[in-house]
């Protein structure tokens, strides 16, 4: 199969192309500068220039699916952005996937798309539970409408999927990179200790699940993914923490409100400062991790054969020597 993917050079399509590569796959991957080509190439991808960014020139070749990983993901910044790449861009790239006869169009979308604006728990959500377009995160806003986009798109020879994992997790993620700074440094802090159940989702059972999606699943429908075994999010970071021989024991915590109030006080400093980094807590930031968060992934188990073959054993012995 040819297959065009968009984020090739990033965390996860480092990881997905050399697995269709040793499927039989043909790759070709967008590249947006002479840089990404290099590591495309060193993947085994055919690269193809492109940029998410400017979606009205969007255009690809003759190709047999699309794996869109690409978008805009911080913490916190400005709306536009968020929607120029993740919305715009992404119906674009539908068009230039038809234009290019693909049959198939798998996008990466994000479990975050059902968490309303209040922190309410989520236990156990499966694919009804409501997508928050409106929300005042741009990230979990602009994913939710480009889903809706990507799977309103669906049929006239054009099978469309959403795969939705929760937080990515493995080597090279920037979250994890980040842990053991931000500990050791006194800045990281569990919003009500991190006692509530959490789903994550290790990388490569991701690609799993985007492979799965070539053949499988029904066209116009999104499917969460995660883990075969839910955690803690306290447990999660006490995992990362131990590979670099570091205790959570002495962490502060704070609660929820206190958290949000935090990260928007930081976000209008950083406004103010006109920073183009984000500040060490955000409002969406608290939203993503602060609170009770575990999906239902029996309808990926169901409908593409998706098992998450990576136990969070494996996925904290994939790290290896253990975080930079």
């Amino acid at each position: 199969m040819k297959i065009f993917v968009t984020g090739g050079s990033g965390f996860l399509g480092a990881r997905l192309i050399p697995r269709l590569m040793a499927e039989g796959h043909e790759v070709l991957a967008m590249a947006r500068s002479p840089l990404a080509d290099g590591k495309l190439r060193a993947l085994g991808a055919v690269p193809v220039r492109g940029d998410m960014n400017n979606p009205g020139d969007m255009a690809m070749p003759p190709v047999d699916a699309v794996i869109h990983l690409a978008a805009h993901f911080r913490f916190a910044g400005p709306r536009a952005p968020y929607f120029r790449v993740n919305v715009d861009g992404t119906k674009a790239l539908l068009k230039a996937a038809r234009a290019a006869g693909a049959s198939s169009f798998i996008y990466l979308t994000a479990a975050a798309v059902i968490m309303d604006d209040h922190g309410s728990p989520i236990r156990n959500a499966d694919e009804r539970a409501p997508t928050f377009s409106k929300s005042f995160s741009p990230y979990i806003a602009s994913k939710a409408t480009s889903e809706a986009g990507v799977l309103a798109a669906s049929g006239s020879g054009l099978r469309t999927i959403a795969i939705r994992p929760p937080g990515i997790w493995g080597p090279g993620d920037a979250f994890s990179r980040n842990i053991p700074h931000a500990i050791r440094s006194g800045r990281f802090a569990f919003i009500a200790r991190g006692d509530y159940p959490y789903s994550t989702c290790h990388v490569d059972n991701v690609v799993e699940a985007l492979i799965c999606a070539l053949d499988r699943g029904e066209g116009g429908r999104a499917y969460f993914i995660r883990d075969p075994e839910n955690t803690t999010f306290r447990a999660f970071i006490d995992g990362l923490a131990k590979l670099q021989g570091l205790s959570i024991d002495t962490l502060r915590s704070v609660p929820y409100g206190a958290a949000f109030f935090m990260g928007r006080m930081m976000e209008l400093g950083a406004r103010v400062r006109r920073s183009d980094q984000d500040p060490p807590l955000s409002r969406t930031m608290v939203r993503l991790i602060g609170s009770p968060f575990t999906i239902n992934d029996s309808a990926a188990r169901r409908d593409l054969g998706y098992v998450g073959k990576v136990s969070r054993l494996e996925g904290l012995a994939s790290y290896g020597a253990g975080l930079p």
